[in-house]
Formats: structure tokens, sequence, C-alpha cells
């Protein structure tokens, strides 16, 4: 892989990063897990889009972040989520899932149907 290919990714982590904090800001201030995994659904899917090789990694960096943020959020605010609400932060992967398999695939149809213009 060049150098310029893995710079450019670099900016995409951050992306999935940011958004995985952003889902779980919003189980944590929101608490519903339907809008998270909503969340988290599309960003995967944007995730999977603009980059369609190996979408287990946006199902990763998108999907660990909504456990941390809770947990740090349980820790370090003064909102205490339930312990139910922090295992059901883990499901948070199965949206995740979806969302960047089926952006991969969106992709590369995309790909192959305008790949003669």
């Amino acid at each position: 892989m060049s150098q310029s290919r893995n710079s450019s990714d670099i900016v995409y982590y951050v992306v999935a990063a940011l958004l995985g904090v952003a889902a779980g800001w919003v189980d944590i201030k929101v608490g519903d897990l339907l809008l998270t995994a909503m969340v988290v659904l599309a960003a995967n899917m944007v995730l999977g889009f603009a980059r369609p090789p190996r979408p287990w990694r946006w199902v990763v960096l998108v999907g660990v972040f909504v456990p941390i943020v809770e947990w740090l959020a349980y820790f370090f605010l003064r909102e205490k989520p339930f312990r139910a609400q922090v295992y059901e932060s883990f499901l948070a992967f199965l949206p995740g899932i979806a969302g960047a398999y089926g952006g991969s695939v969106a992709r590369n149809v995309m790909d192959n149907l305008f790949a003669g213009r």
C-alpha cells in the first residue's frame, strides 16, 4: 500500500472515531437504542460507501466507541446509565455490520454500473 493511500485513510479513521463518539453521545443523552442503532447504521453505510475495501474496520471503529463513551459517562459525568444500558451499547455492532457491508456492496455495484463511462 502506498504512503498517500495510508495518509488518506487516516482522515476516514478520524471521521469514524468522531461518528462513533457521536453515536455514544446520542445513546447517553437520548437513551434510545433504536436511534443509536440508526446513527451507527448511517455512519457505517457512509464509511463503507466511501472506502469499500475491508468494511469490517468501520464496524469496529464506530461500534467500539459507543460502549467506551457509555463507560466514560458512567465514571466522569453526572449521567449514570443503567447497567443494562451499558450492555445494550454492545448491540451497536449489529447495525454497524449491516451498514458497512451494505455501503461497500452499494459502492461496488455503482462502480460496476458506471465502469464504461
